[in-house]
């Protein structure tokens, strides 16, 4: 049995795939413990789950395109977020005593926690932003990015001649991405699982009797940084599948306040159970912002897509989609409603979308999901306990402490 901590963000698009892994390691007999914004994870893991809170601030809302959303998304976030949960998370792995830390990318707090204890650790990626270096083209923002993360291991008082990128473990790097996404075969220590698929008890319910029969349904998810980014856009929407004709029904999954008035054949909620929607045969198709969640549960269960990227990995991951020949992508800020539903149309007349769709998805689940992310985690374990994934060369404290090893407690 080992001791598993699950460092996330609070952010839903992180938590749903980790909550896939977590499940699998816990019908294995590993203990598993969360640690986080305790008001956002909890309601997303329901009340069973063990969640050692971090405490909960308020961070800047992310914003803007390109890379004035790379700069919100770190300035705004990432390293405020850091800043705020190095103390809290440190305490946590002293008093729990994990054997394995899972670190998502955009935590770098539980990289930094880690090398300090001596402790393994994976990172997790269930985005593709940071993947595959993609602003390696642009030095200057990748040099700007290196001096935020040397910044972060300065304040957690590690030695600079040890810096490592805490957003990438040494020893593992999960990604909930595939080779037929990415076009590229992986080093060894990234394990490309494809999408996690978890059960999610806590779904909202839905007005099945609503969907109509013998229509086309195409679901509609700008998913939950949109924000007012999306009420323009989903105006847009709304007349390009009114000009799709009365056989498409759309499903809109987003908040009232930003829609416009629908159509009577429209069906619109607050959150749709996305999953039961796809598993039931519901859906033909997905218009969506490019998240990888998103992306990865449709392309799973066969559906084309049509992509709208708003920021941050989002269009990587559209542009893949694009590639693989999957879906279409559109410019989320000037696509026009009579081009959106060219697209719409496309997808949903094309055979050879769905079934690109169709292939691109059973190569992405022959990734092995949560069982394969679990495997690789109980190896990292099982290594961490023979001495075979080295540590740093003497257990870190912070400041005033004294030094904790792996499996002892803290004095």
């Amino acid at each position: 049995m080992t001791r598993f901590l699950l460092v996330m963000p609070p952010l839903t698009g992180h938590v749903n795939p980790a909550a896939g892994i977590a499940a699998e390691l816990t019908a294995r007999g590993h203990q598993v413990a969360w640690t986080g914004t305790e008001s956002v994870l909890r309601p997303l893991l329901g009340p069973q789950a063990r969640v050692l809170g971090t405490g909960t601030r308020a961070f800047r809302a992310q914003g803007g395109h390109g890379l004035a959303a790379l700069r919100s998304l770190w300035e705004g976030f990432i390293v405020p977020y850091t800043r705020f949960t190095l103390k809290p998370l440190d305490a946590v792995v002293r008093e729990w005593r994990p054997d394995v830390l899972l670190v998502d990318q955009h935590t770098p707090a539980g990289a930094l926690v880690a090398h300090r204890h001596g402790l393994p650790w994976a990172s997790f990626a269930p985005g593709a932003m940071e993947l595959g270096r993609p602003y390696r083209a642009l030095p200057q923002v990748e040099a700007w990015m290196t001096g935020l993360l040397r910044g972060l291991w300065e304040r957690a008082g590690l030695p600079a001649e040890e810096y490592l990128d805490p957003r990438f473990s040494p020893a593992l790097v999960l990604a909930t991405t595939g080779p037929a996404l990415t076009g590229s075969t992986p080093p060894p220590e990234h394990a490309l699982v494809g999408p996690v698929i978890p059960a999610r008890p806590h779904d909202p319910d839905f007005p099945w009797e609503r969907l109509l029969p013998g229509r086309r349904r195409v679901l509609v998810t700008m998913g939950t940084l949109a924000g007012e980014l999306g009420a323009d856009f989903l105006a847009r929407s709304v007349r390009a599948l009114e000009l799709c004709g009365d056989e498409v029904q759309p499903v809109f999954a987003a908040p009232s306040e930003l829609l416009p008035e629908l159509p009577s054949r429209a069906v619109a909620v607050g959150r749709a159970p996305v999953l039961e929607l796809m598993a039931r045969g519901e859906l033909d198709a997905v218009l969506c912002h490019g998240g990888m969640n998103t992306v990865g549960e449709a392309l799973a269960h066969g559906l084309p897509l049509v992509t709208a990227p708003i920021r941050h990995d989002q269009p990587i991951v559209a542009g893949q989609v694009a590639a693989a020949g999957a879906g279409l992508r559109v410019p989320f800020a000037r696509v026009t409603s009579v081009r959106l539903a060219d697209a719409l149309r496309a997808v949903l007349d094309s055979t050879a979308h769905r079934e690109r769709a169709v292939q691109v998805g059973s190569r992405l689940l022959a990734g092995g999901g949560a069982v394969a992310a679990a495997d690789r985690l109980e190896v990292l374990g099982r290594a961490g306990r023979t001495g075979l994934v080295p540590p740093p060369d003497r257990p870190r404290s912070t400041p005033g402490t004294a030094p904790t090893r792996p499996g002892t407690a803290a004095p």
